[in-house]
């Protein structure tokens, strides 16, 4: 059923336009003033607000361009009297649908309140189809107009049209994927393939025919020869995601690909030539793991031609909303449900979560709970499981300690500095320009820190 919303001071014309919206089906609900309504709207979601121009206090105009400001997307129909034509115009350049001059024909009013529910439908259909247009392409929008991810797409446009070798670093759920995905899009080779390979999904004993293929007859059950990942990529762009949980064995052998673009496959004798770019990607610190005799210093040398370093989600929280609204859009197409609003204090509450889950767990939930809830906006309310701080909420009886803020706030800062400077491999005058601070500062801040920075220019 569809839900409108009547605001006039007047009683008489409340109760009238109410009444015959009623008899013709409609959910209605009315407010005296604009602050009112916009009470009601930031708690529900109404397909049509009808809206006297002339309110005690904050104004028709007013409160239309507060509706408009807080995205809330209803269509309004504004209610003119005969002085005040040339602010309805004004009102339909601000984004109302129509307006309907006084003395009202209840006629007219019902015909006008369908038609503006008929363009909101055609609206939200539009928005169906242009996301299902998206969906049908390979995803490579990287959402967010934050300084950190300004500077992230400077790299990505930089480093897209070579040839040359990315490694791709980050936390869990940054979205390096999409990364290697955009920088494929975005490069020479396009129309070639995008082979993704996921080293720690396959098991060590089938990672080198999964990358290089094999003969008939290498092992049992290898009936037929088979070609692996890097022949699949050929002229196109190989993506090695979790590079750190490969195998020394496999890793010397990926070495080799990359220094002679030549391979064999599993049980075979034929060199294979292969043209192939090869992007890595990681959550560990590599140079950590080299010292551990886990991963080949002369591997990461190959692979860290580009460095690129995938900032978290809570380095970059002005983009929430944004990330929030474009994955409503991807959920709603994906389930066939009709596009949800997000209240600005439910905004508000996904910026004040810490998200260790990063960008996936962010989608997570806004899949959750366009599923769960019902009606049409998203409240603060409806995100009540989300804890603060990445931390799960307290249960009765629960509550653990809590460190001082300014503890907690430097030992932010610290990580987050350790973090950018193992990005920029322990060069401090990079990480000083990524940071956005001078080198003597950054200096400042390791000694307070405890920190002693490991030569680097």
């Amino acid at each position: 059923m569809s839900s409108i919303l009547v605001v006039d001071d007047e009683p008489g014309v409340r109760s009238s336009v109410s009444g015959v919206l009623r008899d013709e089906g409609f959910d209605v609900d009315t407010a005296d003033t604009g602050e009112e309504c916009l009470e009601k709207a930031n708690g529900a979601a109404y397909d049509v607000i009808v809206l006297d121009i002339w309110l005690p206090g904050l104004d028709g105009l007013t409160t239309l361009q507060r509706l408009r400001e807080r995205q809330i997307d209803s269509q309004v129909v504004i209610i003119s009297g005969h002085g005040n034509i040339e602010s309805a115009v004004r009102a339909i350049k601000m984004g109302a649908y129509d307006f309907i001059e006084k003395p009202l024909s209840l006629e007219k009013t019902v015909l006008v309140v369908r038609n503006a529910l008929r363009q909101r439908d055609l609206e939200a259909e539009n928005k169906v189809l242009r996301a299902k247009v998206v969906s049908q392409q390979p995803n490579t929008t990287m959402v967010g107009e934050s300084p950190a991810m300004n500077h992230l797409r400077e790299q990505v446009s930089l480093a897209a049209p070579t040839n040359g070798r990315v490694l791709i670093l980050g936390e869990n759920g940054t979205g390096k994927e999409l990364v290697a995905r955009t920088i494929h899009q975005s490069s020479r080779r396009k129309s070639g393939p995008f082979v993704e390979v996921n080293c720690a999904a396959i098991p060590e004993e089938l990672i080198e025919s999964e990358l290089f293929g094999h003969a008939r007859g290498a092992f049992t059950g290898a009936v037929a020869d088979k070609p692996g990942r890097f022949e699949q990529a050929n002229a196109g762009t190989i993506f090695l995601d979790e590079i750190a949980d490969m195998s020394l064995k496999t890793q010397a052998k990926v070495l080799r690909v990359l220094q002679e673009q030549v391979m064999e496959r599993v049980g075979g004798t034929q060199r294979i030539r292969v043209d192939v770019r090869v992007l890595a990607a990681t959550n560990k610190d590599l140079t950590a793991e080299i010292r551990a005799g886990r991963f080949r210093e002369d591997l990461f040398f190959r692979l860290n031609v580009i460095p690129i370093f995938v900032p978290a989600l809570r380095d970059r929280q002005q983009d929430i909303p944004m990330l929030a609204e474009h994955f409503m859009a991807l959920v709603a197409q994906e389930h066939g449900r009709k596009p949800r609003r997000l209240a600005s204090e439910a905004a508000a509450r996904l910026q004040q979560y810490g998200w260790p889950g990063n960008v996936r767990e962010l989608r997570n939930v806004i899949e959750r709970v366009n599923i769960m809830v019902g009606g049409d906006t998203i409240t603060a309310q409806d995100l009540g499981f989300l804890g603060r701080d990445g931390v799960k909420p307290d249960l009765p009886g629960e509550a653990g300690p809590v460190a001082p803020l300014s503890e907690a706030r430097d030992q932010f800062e610290k990580d987050y500095i350790l973090r950018t400077l193992t990005a920029q491999h322990g060069n401090m005058s990079r990480t000083a320009e990524v940071l956005g601070v001078e080198r003597s500062n950054l200096y400042k801040k390791l000694r307070a820190f405890g920190i002693t920075p490991r030569g680097g220019t």
